[in-house]
């Protein structure tokens, strides 16, 4: 890896077209998603950050809990659209999914009555950090990834299949492979509307 942390956080992009080609050892996979759930910042160093990798007939398995349960609620004339796009998630090498261990949120706001309602926010910027930092981890080790929230929908069924502990709540899946394209261009807004300075 010899690119600066700038040039990391510009290469990290959402990648739709991906393939099942091993980039790197399934280790090192671990080794990033371990890397990351250690040193990723949580509030009151509360550690919520719970992290499923799944491969192979897992990461198949996943998807196709994902599209039958969107069959269930597409209208049949259009789910043409929604089937391929769930089958462009599962041409890739894995999934990962990420997690917030809600028995550490609720019991961090019975100790700490004073900051309840904010240890849900933070929970949910500490997962955000730590899903930042492993999609750039992948980027840097030659994987592409983007970021799915199927949540709601599939979260019952996937606790079942993968033995899941009740509290730990799902936040969303990261489909991630050899990059078969590139992203297209990216437009930004003018950061003097984003960013203000005082000296």
């Amino acid at each position: 890896m010899t690119k600066n942390f700038y040039e990391a956080i510009e290469g990290r992009r959402t990648y739709y077209e991906i393939s099942k080609e091993k980039v790197v050892s399934d280790d090192k996979i671990k080794e990033i998603i371990e890397h990351a759930v250690k040193y990723t910042p949580s509030a009151f160093n509360s550690q919520t950050a719970r992290v499923v990798l799944l491969l192979d007939k897992h990461h198949t398995k996943l998807w196709d809990i994902t599209k039958e349960s969107l069959r269930k609620i597409v209208d049949a004339d259009k789910f043409s659209a929604t089937e391929e796009k769930i089958n462009s998630f599962n041409a890739g090498y894995g999934t990962i999914l990420f997690f917030e261990d809600n028995d550490t949120v609720e019991y961090l706001q019975n100790e700490f009555p004073t900051y309840k309602d904010n240890f849900p926010i933070w929970s949910k910027e500490s997962s955000g950090m730590n899903q930042f930092n492993i999609w750039t981890s992948l980027e840097l080790n030659g994987y592409g990834a983007s970021l799915q929230h199927y949540n709601e929908l599939i979260e019952a069924e996937v606790k079942k299949e993968w033995n899941i502990p009740e509290g730990w709540e799902m936040r969303a899946q990261m489909p991630f492979g050899k990059p078969t394209s590139n992203p297209g261009e990216k437009e930004f807004k003018p950061l003097e509307d984003r960013v203000i300075v005082y000296k």
